[in-house]
């Protein structure tokens, strides 16, 4: 939709059709809502102002982008936002030329916008300019200011939209910086300020001294004086729904042809009632009704973050020791009930997940018991601290991993298969994985008092796979693996946390043809290596069942297992694939790639009838 010529009332309208169509899908499809409300005029602004076929539009975390979507050509498409091969919750540039860049975790905006200036400049393009669109709460992460530090020393033309939805920085200075940042964004006072930095240079000493010292004190009672002292112009705070203010501020910095910051506030959920506001529940919401605000599928109760979280409550009341931190999900994490029981001893400290992993650290050295509860795809941004910070001083840092496994809606930028590759490498670090809610309890008991070195237990978003008594529950013995079903033929099903459950579901297809043992390793590091001996001598071939990559993953542990102590055995990876799995519901994300009970077991089928052909050939 080109928005270029049309008036202010046009423009208007088209925001409020906007709304309008976000709530109708959003309310059917679910996704996120708060957030991508409030940013409605701001990207529209973005729109009249800039061309996104040209200029590289970057949205942090890009949550917020709907508006953007459903300008570039999606209005009608945008019905199967989330969905199975339907529009992306995020930008994705396979889906439009106007999306510049995948983005679903966030931070990463500025960083992405100082790298496409430099590739502007040194093409010598002119007319180009990156436009960033980031929310208060990404500026809590480093990598932010780590952008903000290279950009302020090169000062590459670029505009930086702050949507300013929750923090209170601009309310200590109240009226005045209001006048103030309103007067900043005018042209006659960028011309001035131009010509008296010019006459400054040309002062006496004593002079420029002065003017130069109170150039500075009017820059004190203004909000912006961390980005001016980082050496970006600085504009606002502007009324972010204001379409004439932020149209004519996006049009001045446009023309200033430097890093500017405009500071756009705004209102979360703005346009629905029922949202506005900071709350935390219409951040990311399933279906819901649009008249009550009321969910159409009430959320269960007996979650696994529901279990880890009434859990490590438990936990925390009868020790003193036990602590934790989140990094900006406490509700998500299970970990808001922990802080509002606790506010002392847990921590929500924004998103931080490095900072959030080395103070961990300190604590366990100090002999407190901290969890770390962060999902999968979030705890990759700590990696480096986990090593360091970490595993080379063996502190017991317990790190509790939710969302192991396929997400869905949310898709590749959030599926949490990779936490078993990338933490198995590191030394000294123990891995283990609950089964059900009943042994997800056990797992939580363990770690609590765990002080080898740090520990790291995962557990899946929604329920495990596995139902509630089909097994009976005994407490995690370090290292030890579990035997639960004994077979007749030499064939091993081996499940590690929710893939002992997939592993089970398979053995009842396939009962008419193979009678099954089953294991549940519970720790893929350390690896029994007792019970996998004993194994190898019943089983010769062994089916691994993980919810996670087969690259580094629970198949890979067990044949290093077997190429090092010389074990007689197939081992068959039924994990996931190495790939980025696309968004969708879970139950249809597992169908399409053959990981529901129906793909599993025709894929074991598959396997076992290749070695045995393979077998009476060499016969």
């Amino acid at each position: 939709m080109n928005l270029k010529g049309k008036t202010l009332k046009e423009l208007e309208e088209v925001s409020l059709s906007i709304r309008e169509r976000i709530l109708e899908v959003v309310s059917h499809n679910g996704g996120h809502l708060s957030s991508t409300l409030g940013a409605v005029e701001l990207i529209v602004g973005m729109h009249a102002v800039f061309d996104s076929s040209r200029d590289p539009f970057i949205f942090d975390v890009s949550h917020q982008a709907y508006a953007h979507k459903l300008l570039t050509g999606r209005w009608e498409e945008f019905a199967t936002l989330r969905q199975f091969e339907g529009v992306s919750g995020f930008t994705k540039p396979s889906e439009s030329e106007h999306d510049y860049f995948i983005a679903g975790h966030s931070s990463t905006s500025i960083s992405l916008a100082v790298g496409a200036a430099k590739a502007i400049s040194l093409s010598l393009e002119k007319n180009r300019m990156p436009v960033v669109l980031i929310g208060d709460g990404s500026m809590s992460a480093g990598l932010c200011y780590e952008a903000l530090n290279e950009l302020g020393d090169r000062k590459y033309p670029m505009v930086i939209l702050l949507n300013d939805n929750e923090m209170s920085i601009a309310e200590p200075i109240g009226a005045i910086s209001k006048y103030l940042s309103q007067a900043i964004a005018g042209r006659f006072f960028q011309s001035i300020k131009g010509k008296v930095e010019k006459l400054l240079a040309h002062l006496p000493e004593g002079a420029s001294y002065m003017a130069k010292r109170f150039e500075e004190s009017l820059k004190l009672i203004t909000p912006g004086i961390l980005f001016e002292e980082l050496g970006l112009e600085y504009i606002g705070p502007i009324d972010g729904h204001n379409l004439k203010e932020i149209i004519e501020t996006l049009r001045i910095a446009k023309a200033m042809n430097k890093p500017v910051i405009i500071h756009a506030q705004t209102l979360k959920g703005k346009g629905y009632k029922i949202a506005e506001g900071p709350r935390e529940h219409w951040h990311g919401v399933g279906p819901f009704d649009l008249s009550s605000g009321e969910p159409l599928k009430k959320p269960c109760s007996s979650s696994p973050t529901d279990i880890f979280s009434r859990t490590l409550l438990e936990l925390a009341k009868e020790d003193e020791k036990v602590v934790g931190v989140t990094a900006a999900m406490p509700s998500g994490t299970g970990l808001s009930a922990l802080v509002h029981e606790f506010p002392n001893r847990f921590w929500d400290v924004a998103i931080a997940e490095q900072h959030a992993v080395t103070s961990m650290a300190a604590l366990a050295k100090e002999g407190y018991k901290p969890f770390v509860a962060i999902y999968s795809t979030f705890l990759q941004r700590a990696y480096d601290q986990i090593i360091h910070d970490v595993g080379i001083m063996k502190l017991p840092v317990k790190f509790a991993i939710d969302r192991g496994g396929i997400v869905g809606e949310d898709g590749e930028t959030h599926q949490g298969i990779l936490d078993i590759g990338y933490l198995r490498l590191i030394p000294h670090m123990t891995l283990m994985a609950p089964r059900s809610n009943e042994s997800l309890k056990e797992a939580v008991k363990f770690a609590k008092d765990f002080s080898l070195g740090p520990i790291a237990f995962r557990y899946p978003r929604k329920s495990f796979v596995l139902q509630e008594g089909i097994f009976s529950e005994s407490p995690f013995l370090y290292g030890k693996a579990e035997r639960l079903m004994e077979g007749k033929d030499e064939v091993l099903f081996v499940g590690f946390g929710n893939g002992v459950g997939r592993a089970y579901e398979v053995s009842k297809v396939m009962a008419s043809e193979y009678e099954v043992g089953l294991v549940d390793l519970r720790f893929v590091k350390p690896l029994d290596h007792e019970t996998l001996w004993e194994l190898s001598k019943e089983y010769r071939y062994w089916l691994v069942f993980s919810d996670a990559s087969k690259v580094g993953g629970v198949a890979s542990a067990l044949l290093e297992w077997k190429a090092e102590v010389g074990a007689e055995v197939e081992i068959l990876s039924m994990e996931l694939e190495d790939e980025y799995i696309q968004h969708g519901k879970v139950e249809q994300v597992e169908e399409e790639i053959g990981f529901d009970v129906k793909g599993l077991s025709q894929k074991a089928r598959e396997r076992l009838e290749r070695i045995a052909n393979s077998q009476r050939l060499l016969v």
